[in-house]
């Protein structure tokens, strides 16, 4: 009975803890990627502001082909919603498109639903290096509620690498 009431009170007082730690943890969390595309700024921003085409290279959208997909709106114009609903990597949520400016930059807000509740900002720009150079930024920031802010350390490592390997699938289709 000793062992059971000890096992209970470490699990408890590591709970505590980490209740504790993320009272002091920030609540937002900011990932930014970049890469250098071979290809005209005008032919990756027309890939990047059209939200299906994130069908063929966002990690995340790879996660569940099968997923149910629904489309609100015209896609490439402020307003236009996609949304999802799939397995357990693929989660539930939708993103909306808020802002562009043409040939430059994409403002999306991304509400997820499932595996939690979160919003984020996710901005993509193009900037010209040359007449067929083109330096894409992409950055994602939010904010999540205690306790979950706990998290976004391990969050924002994720989150990068997943936004490398998007962009990386995102030049070899552009570069073909």
């Amino acid at each position: 009975m000793n062992i059971i009431i000890t096992i209970l009170l470490v699990v408890a007082g590591i709970i505590a803890l980490l209740l504790i730690i993320a009272l002091f943890m920030k609540r937002e969390h900011y990932a930014k990627r970049e890469i250098i595309i071979n290809a005209p700024r005008q032919k990756v921003f027309d890939c990047l502001k059209l939200l299906k085409n994130q069908e063929k290279f966002n990690k995340h959208a790879a996660a569940d082909a099968d997923r149910k997909k629904e489309f609100k709106g015209t896609d490439g114009t402020v307003g236009f919603i996609y949304a999802w609903s799939g397995n357990k990597n693929a989660g539930q949520g939708e993103k909306e498109i808020k802002s562009i400016i043409e040939g430059k930059r994409i403002e999306t807000e991304i509400r997820f639903v499932k595996p939690m509740t979160a919003t984020a900002s996710i901005i993509m720009e193009t900037e010209s290096l040359s007449d067929n150079q083109t330096k894409v930024i992409w950055s994602n920031a939010g904010k999540l509620k205690y306790p979950i802010n706990i998290m976004i350390p391990m969050m924002e490592k994720h989150v990068a690498k997943d936004m490398d390997i998007s962009l990386s699938t995102l030049k070899n289709i552009l570069e073909k």
